[in-house]
């Protein structure tokens, strides 16, 4: 259980089909040049999982220190580390959802709940976020939809604007992420997006590829 993919449960050979079927951005497509021996590589090395992986590629003297012992370069590696790093999601702010009350905000303040990973702690449950509800006084309902914002959030690239759309289109919790079909999630996303004129940026059909991977790999602990 938790906010973030759990890298040690990712092996070194799992994240070998994980890369083989994901969509890449072209700056990490290198990820998949020589993917198996690469990974081979870093299995000699004694890294069985990602978290292992994660903690060598850290701190840049000791990935270059990887780089020598290992022979791969340290631009792969860099590439490489940015990749897992980005599993490890930064929070969203509660106050920068759209439509999301100061009065709701304080009320959650003065809990110290200030980010999404602070409230994902004490909304796992429907009994948790009854009870927040009866501490904080907001209502059952503007707990769910914090709730599910929050489990949004946890997916790789949705910030607190995006985390709102996907609610506002629907796709409200990483489950309904997980059973989508990219291309009906994207066009309805752009259409809503065209009628409610969320965001300027434009978000393609790749884009929502890559929501959908990032979302199955996450796990489904909060209960509805």
């Amino acid at each position: 259980m938790g906010y973030d993919i759990d890298l040690e449960k990712i092996s070194i050979n799992d994240y070998k089909d994980i890369v083989l079927s994901m969509h890449l951005i072209p700056s990490w497509k290198v990820l998949k040049e020589n993917l198996e021996i690469n990974l081979e590589i870093i299995k000699k090395q004694g890294i069985q999982n990602l978290k292992e992986l994660q903690k060598i590629l850290k701190r840049k003297d000791r990935l270059q220190e990887f780089s020598k012992q290992s022979g791969l370069p340290a631009p792969y590696l860099n590439v490489l580390r940015r990749m897992i790093n980005g599993y490890l999601r930064k929070p969203n702010r509660i106050k920068d959802f759209p439509e999301t009350s100061e009065e709701i905000i304080s009320k959650l303040e003065k809990k110290g709940i200030k980010n999404t990973r602070h409230l994902f702690e004490k909304i796992i449950t429907q009994e948790d976020r009854a009870q927040l509800s009866k501490q904080t006084g907001i209502s059952n309902k503007d707990m769910l939809r914090l709730t599910k914002l929050t489990d949004l959030s946890r997916i790789r690239w949705v910030n607190h604007t995006f985390a709102y759309v996907l609610y506002e289109a629907g796709y409200d919790t990483v489950e309904k992420m997980t059973n989508t079909n990219p291309e009906i999630l994207y066009k309805t996303v752009k259409q809503l997006n065209a009628e409610r004129n969320f965001y300027p940026a434009h978000i393609g059909l790749n884009d929502m590829k890559m929501l959908v991977e990032s979302a199955k790999m996450l796990p489904l602990d909060i209960e509805y």
